[in-house]
């Protein structure tokens, strides 16, 4: 970027040949070329390639120290936080549990268990206890993945897996969720099996819907009133596995509260569905002790069902690794002849790595056992008791072998009866759930709002860390940007630069314009121009720099333009980008594409990040940067000031009331997940205090949140607004040029 050097500029100035006629007569300007590309040709850019799906593979790199891999451990468990409504944590509000139905089995007890994990939504389930059991017991939660804890399997298939010795007993391998509960309870363990939604006695919320949706229900997408998986929801990070990790989180609080479980020795296991859940869990709760999540930790498929997966969750990392953030805690698995049968070669020397690294080499333990497929058989329930008899410390002689019993009955597995009537549920409740979490979030965010430098720190740390995570990229450090130039041009009053800039890491490219002062010294200013059309938007019908840009080039700014993801000559030409991409999936569900993928919104501001980058980075650094951000772009500039921070001088944000909760739908290219929850375009623009910020088209004025950061940070007069439609952006760049 030497172009930005005064000393430079004169030596070009002074080298150009210089006639008579060219002193007396003004450059005559040809049309603005504003293409880097040649005809036909589009940027050599990665993310033009098709989108990673959950069929892809997520390998787990190991960090080079135990401090890199807390540094990591730290964002990722802020991931999954954010990506399942839980950053900040919700109140836990009463459970109000009601325990009843009690009846036995040899050896143990089993009552069925209903509770409120949010006011008004049930958690159903059956509680297993060690009959005439002394002291307090460890206590295991028992996530039962698909099939629910009804899941049954026929005469027939039962004596199948007898013979191929998958299972030992036709009533354990009738029912092997509930054979496991059983099991664990007559080795001394309080054992709670919980109903994911829509399956068992979870009937607020339908099997159909929580599991299989997968068209789009127009008649629920309303900014006032809203169902799961529409782009409300999504703009507030409402979803299915957000419910259930919330559920299973208020499921370890009942488990906990028991009279007779001991809260120093609990443990998580759970198979497919619920293994996904157990790696959640482990992965952001304290309070386990152990681990056995079956069946899902694997660097090939993440888990298929729509209870599996939500927008932001796995961007960037996968399932072996978040298994990972277990450590050092023990946690065992197998493999088995399923999207786990790479393991033993590929996530499995991984995990030893990890807790080699951290000196527990022996506390993660996986086998294979390719016979089998995807399962949570005899054999692998075997595994598991050992691992839980020794890290439990219950005692028991190995090898523990399970034995057989008697099935329960319809009656003895429904939760609701007469006496306890199943709640209601259907659309009105699951509109009025989608409300209820939204208000309550909403409440959440606002006592944050910020009233001094102490609270003002919060605030950034929650609202502006969930928004890193939502973004999902930091500013690139300036070595991995690689500038190629591509035109140098003298013109009338300014020079004009045309260049590439890739970001090498990622495989990322951005085509930029530059105008450089040439009648005017320079001032040692930038204004990195961001438009919804792109760099094209600053040159004007004549092709010559609009006078917008004019005025900041003879005021002696540099005025750079960029065309940003699927902005100008990232489009093959004649075509317009109107919807976003998806992955290859019939079903309409935002989380199989930016569960796995960044937003086109949030790549966007990753390119005004590279561009930032690369301005600071170089040796001839300008004095100041401003950013400006029109036509559509304005939040688009706001989200980068909230990451870019002080490498911003100042930013200029065209908004015109545009809020994410306008949007209608996830496929719009201005959509962004979890935005509106932490505060839609005004919680953008309030991350950008205490630095200089001019907001136009906002009629209400500065927002109050905005205001009240930048009150918090001793700096109110830093912030202005113009709500005035008409000449905004003369107005904002009047305001930048002004000292």
């Amino acid at each position: 970027m030497r172009f930005w050097s005064r000393s430079s500029c004169v030596t070009l100035l002074l080298t150009v040949p210089v006639c008579l006629l060219f002193l007396a007569m003004p450059l005559q300007a040809e049309p603005i070329d504003t293409k880097i590309y040649k005809e036909g040709e589009l940027p050599a850019d990665s993310r033009l390639n098709p989108l990673k799906d959950l069929n892809g593979h997520f390998p787990f790199t190991v960090p080079e120290s135990k401090k890199a891999w807390e540094e990591r451990a730290a964002d990722l468990k802020r991931r999954i936080l954010v990506a399942t409504g839980m950053w900040p944590m919700p109140e836990r509000t009463p459970l109000n549990p009601v325990i009843h139905g009690k009846f036995t089995r040899e050896g143990i007890t089993i009552e069925k268990v209903y509770f409120e994990s949010m006011p008004g939504h049930f958690v159903s389930g059956l509680l297993f206890r060690p009959e005439n059991a002394e002291g307090k017991r460890p206590g295991i939660l028992s996530p039962h993945g698909h099939g629910g804890r009804l899941h049954e399997y026929s005469e027939k298939q039962v004596l199948q897996m007898i013979t191929r010795g998958q299972e030992r007993f036709e009533g354990s391998g009738r029912f092997p969720k509930i054979a496991r509960c059983v099991q664990l309870a007559r080795m001394g363990c309080v054992v709670f099996i919980y109903d994911m939604l829509g399956y068992a006695d979870s009937v607020q919320i339908s099997r159909k819907l929580a599991h299989g949706y997968s068209e789009p229900r127009p008649e629920m997408e309303n900014a006032e009133r809203w169902g799961l998986f529409t782009a409300q929801a999504e703009s507030r990070l409402q979803s299915v596995m957000g419910i259930q990790s919330w559920n299973s989180i208020r499921a370890l609080d009942f488990l906990e509260s028991l009279p007779d479980v001991d809260p120093t020795r609990l443990a998580v296991t759970g198979g497919s569905g619920g293994g996904t859940q157990t790696i959640l869990l482990c992965a952001t709760d304290d309070r386990p002790i152990a681990a056995f999540p079956q069946g899902m930790v694997s660097t090939s498929m993440q888990g298929g069902c729509t209870c599996e997966n939500c927008s932001l969750l796995r961007v960037g990392t996968g399932n072996v690794e978040l298994a990972a953030l277990f450590a050092p805690k023990p946690q065992a698995m197998t493999a088995a002849n399923d999207w786990t049968k790479a393991m033993m070669e590929d996530g499995y020397p991984e995990l030893q790595k990890l807790y080699s690294m951290i000196g527990k080499k022996e506390d993660v333990f996986c086998n294979f056992y390719p016979n089998y497929p995807h399962n949570y058989n005899y054999v692998t329930r075997a595994v598991m008791y050992s691992w839980f008899n020794k890290y439990l410390n219950l005692g028991l002689e190995e090898p523990i072998v399970e034995d057989d019993y008697e099935v329960l009955t319809k009656e003895e597995h429904a939760v609701w009866n007469e006496e306890h009537p199943a709640p209601a549920g259907g659309d009105e409740y699951e509109v009025s759930l989608t409300r209820q979490m939204s208000d309550r979030d909403d409440a959440l965010i606002a006592s944050l709002e910020p009233t001094d430098e102490k609270t003002l720190a919060e605030y950034q740390r929650v609202v502006g860390g969930a928004i890193e995570t939502i973004i999902g990229r930091k500013l690139p450090a300036s070595d991995e940007i690689q500038r190629t130039k591509v035109d140098k041009q003298e013109r009338d009053g300014y020079l004009l630069f045309k260049d590439k800039l890739t970001l090498t890491s990622r495989g990322e490219e951005v085509p930029m314009i530059s105008f450089f002062p040439k009648n005017t010294e320079w001032n040692g200013h930038v204004v990195l121009w961001v438009d919804g059309a792109g760099k094209s938007a600053l040159v004007n019908d004549q092709q010559e720099p609009t006078a917008e840009v004019r005025q900041l080039i003879e005021s002696g700014n540099a005025v750079m333009g960029v065309d940003l993801l699927y902005q100008g000559e990232f489009l093959v030409p004649g075509t317009e980008f109107n919807e976003t991409p998806k992955v290859e999936s019939p079903r309409a569900f935002a989380g199989y594409t930016f569960g796995f993928n960044h937003s086109v919104f949030a790549s966007r501001v990753h390119d005004i990040l590279t561009v930032i980058a690369f301005i600071r980075g170089d040796e001839h650094a300008p004095e100041s940067l401003s950013l400006l951000g029109t036509n559509g772009a304005g939040p688009l500039v706001a989200a980068a000031r909230a990451i870019a921070g002080d490498k911003v001088n100042k930013a200029a944000v065209v908004s015109n009331n545009f809020r994410f909760t306008q949007l209608p739908s996830f496929r719009d290219p201005q959509f962004l997940p979890g935005v509106v929850k932490y505060g839609d375009v005004p919680g953008l623009l309030s991350l950008s205090a205490p630095y200089p910020l001019w907001i136009g088209g906002e009629e209400a004025g500065v927002p109050t949140v905005v205001e009240k950061s930048y009150s918090a940070a001793g700096a109110a007069d830093m912030v202005t607004s113009s709500g005035d439609s008409e000449e905004l952006i003369q107005a904002a760049v009047e305001w930048l040029i002004a000292k």
